[in-house]
């Protein structure tokens, strides 16, 4: 039984939870290959508008390969983004993964 959610590629057109932060799917994820990746920057399309959003936390569940972000709330204040608004992810790009982390921290 596969219940997870159908997605293409990119744009991807989405809600934004209740609690600001926005689903990345786990197809999608694998497709853009960011399983490694703990912040991106992304880019949002709201009513029109394009949003570049810098080194967001791609939050994760121990199970599942999806990720999730939290809209910043200078973001959400600036273009007036509210819970429930549909959005349209447009671009994500890894800004750090794991491996560079490491790598980081083991030359320090």
């Amino acid at each position: 039984m596969n219940r997870g959610i159908k997605v293409n590629g990119l744009p991807y057109r989405t809600r934004v939870y209740i609690n600001n932060q926005v689903l990345i799917p786990s197809n999608l994820v694998k497709l853009l290959g960011i399983e490694k990746s703990l912040f991106a920057n992304v880019v949002i399309r709201h009513e029109g508008r394009i949003i570049n959003i810098s080194r967001v936390k791609l939050l994760r569940n121990r199970r599942a390969t999806s990720r999730q972000f939290t809209i910043p709330r200078e973001v959400r204040e600036a273009y007036g983004v509210k819970p429930l608004d549909e959005i349209e992810i447009v671009n994500i790009e890894p800004a750090e993964t794991i491996n560079n982390r490491r790598d980081e921290l083991l030359r320090h």
